[in-house]
C-alpha cells in the first residue's frame, strides 16, 4: 500500500500507488500548528499557509500560481489545524511534474512581500469573522477553550483580529524558517505514479538543503485539567436555532483507548441510525442535525457533541440528550449495534480509500504525528477487536456529570437555564 524513503535532507516521503485513477494527489505536510506559537503570534502558523500562495522567485503572485493550476483543472488547497500544516494538489497524472514544481516553489522561493502580508491580514480577519458569524462552525471553538485554556489547545487556530492585524513580516519570516524544515517536513504521492520516477522526481524538487531550522519541533504539551464541575460557556447571538456543543476530555491518538471511543462515537451520534438521530430528532423532532465525534490530539482527546436545537424546547432537549449518555454509559450497547459499526466503518474506509487524495493524507498524516503508520486493514483490525465491554468501559469513563463541558450559541446572556439540566447519573 506504501514505502518509505528518507532524502539526504531528512525529508521523509511516502510514495502509494493506486493505478486504477487517473490523478495523483500531492500532499506536502509540517508538524507545525496553532499548539506550536505564543499567544503573541496565534494565528500565525494559519497566516503563513495564506502566504505561500502569494508569490515566489519563480511565480511572482498568486494570480501566476492560481493560473498555473486552473490551467489543467487541477484541485489545489491548504489547510492548518492544531498539529499540522498541509498543502495539497490533486491533478492528472501526466501533470504530477506540475505539482512537485509549484508546491516546492511555494515551499522554499516564496516571497512574503510586504504589500502582500499587509493585504493578507484583512483577508484572513474576514475569514475568522465568517467563521464567527456561522454558529455551526463556531461553537466547537468556543467548546475547546473551556475544554483548554489557558493551553495553546484552547486558542483559535486562526487568531484573533488585534494579533493578526499586528503580525509583522520578520515574526512570519522567523516562525516558517523555524518549523520548516526538512526534519519536519512529509512528502506524500498517491495516485497513478511509477514509484521509481517519482522518487527521483520528488528528489530533484525537494532534495535541495533548508538553509533553516533542523531541530525537531516540540509542541507546547496540554498538562492536563483536574475537572471539578461541569463548566459551560454562552455566546450572545440573535438566532433562531440554539448550536450547543457538549464536549468531555477523551484520548491521545497513541492511546489503544481511543479504538473503544470511535466504537462509542459511532454508535451513539454518527448516521442516521445512531442513538442520538433516533432519540432526540425521529422520536421527539428537537433538531434538524445532532452528532458526536471522537478527535485525538498528541496527548488528549475530545468526545463531543453538537445539536442545533429548537429554542422553544431547548431544556427537554438537553434532558433527552443526558439521558442517552446516561443509557448507554449504565447498559452498554448491543452486540448487533456493535457489529454495525464496524461494517459501517469498513464499508466507508473501502469509499474512502478510492480516491488518492484520502490514501495520502491517511498515511502523511500518521507518520507527521506519530511515526507509525497502519495500512487500512491494519486500523480495521484494532477496531474490530474492540468489545462490546470496551465501549461501555469508555463511556463510563467519559460520561460523568463533573467532566461535562458544554458551549452555546443563541439569544442568552448568562447560563443559569442550562447549569441544572447537565446531569448523568
Amino acid at each position: 500500500m506504501f514505502k518509505k524513503y528518507t532524502l539526504k535532507n531528512n525529508v521523509r516521503v511516502i510514495l502509494s500507488p493506486l493505478h486504477e485513477t487517473q490523478t495523483v494527489t500531492v500532499l506536502v505536510l509540517f508538524g507545525v500548528g496553532s499548539r506550536y506559537e505564543h499567544k503573541t503570534v496565534n494565528g500565525i502558523s494559519h497566516f503563513i499557509e495564506h502566504m505561500m500562495f502569494k508569490g515566489t522567485t519563480k511565480r511572482p503572485n498568486a494570480l501566476a500560481i492560481s493560473k498555473e493550476l486552473d490551467g489543467v483543472g487541477a484541485e489545489y488547497n491548504a489547510y492548518t489545524s492544531k498539529e499540522v500544516t498541509g498543502y495539497w494538489i490533486k491533478i492528472s497524472k501526466d501533470k504530477l511534474d506540475l505539482a512537485l514544481d509549484l508546491v516546492s516553489d511555494m515551499l522554499y522561493n516564496s516571497k512574503f512581500e510586504s504589500e502582500e502580508v499587509a493585504r493578507e491580514k484583512k483577508v484572513i480577519c474576514e475569514e475568522m469573522h465568517m467563521y464567527r458569524d456561522n454558529p455551526m462552525m463556531y461553537v466547537d471553538t468556543l467548546l475547546e477553550k473551556i475544554m483548554f485554556e489557558p493551553s495553546s489547545l484552547g486558542w483559535d487556530i486562526g487568531g484573533d483580529d488585534d494579533i493578526i492585524l499586528s503580525m509583522s513580516r520578520k515574526a512570519l519570516v522567523d516562525f516558517r524558517n523555524s518549523h520548516y524544515h526538512g526534519k519536519n517536513l512529509v512528502v506524500g504521492v498517491a495516485g497513478n505514479i511509477d514509484e521509481e520516477t517519482c522518487l527521483s522526481k520528488i528528489k530533484q524538487s525537494f532534495g535541495a538543503s533548508w538553509e533553516r531550522g533542523t531541530k525537531a519541533n516540540v509542541c507546547i504539551p496540554y498538562k492536563g485539567v483536574s475537572q471539578k464541575k461541569p463548566q459551560t460557556t454562552v455566546y450572545y447571538k440573535e438566532t433562531e436555532q440554539i448550536q450547543v456543543a457538549l464536549g468531555f476530555h477523551g484520548y491521545a491518538n497513541s492511546d489503544t483507548q481511543s479504538y473503544a471511543a470511535s466504537m462509542l462515537s459511532l454508535i451513539l451520534g454518527q448516521g442516521m441510525s445512531s442513538r442520538l438521530f433516533i432519540a432526540i430528532r425521529e422520536r421527539r423532532g428537537l433538531c434538524y442535525s445532532i452528532r458526536s465525534s471522537h478527535q485525538s490530539f498528541l496527548d488528549t482527546g475530545v468526545f463531543s457533541i453538537q445539536a442545533g436545537l429548537d429554542k422553544t424546547r431547548i431544556a427537554e432537549a438537553i434532558t433527552a440528550i443526558m439521558k442517552e449518555l446516561q443509557r448507554i454509559k449504565t447498559r452498554g450497547v448491543t452486540a448487533s449495534e456493535l457489529k454495525r459499526a464496524k461494517d459501517h466503518i469498513k464499508g466507508k474506509m473501502a469509499i474512502s480509500f478510492e480516491d488518492s487524495e484520502n490514501v495520502v493524507s491517511w498515511y502523511v498524516t500518521q507518520e507527521v504525528l506519530t511515526k507509525k503508520m497502519f495500512t487500512p486493514e491494519e486500523k480495521y483490525a484494532k477496531l474490530k477487536s474492540v468489545t462490546k465491554e470496551d465501549v461501555q468501559k469508555i463511556a463510563h469513563q467519559l460520561f460523568q456529570t463533573n467532566h461535562i463541558n458544554m458551549a452555546v450559541i443563541g439569544p442568552y446572556k448568562d447560563d443559569k437555564e442550562f447549569r441544572p439540566l447537565l446531569k448523568i447519573s
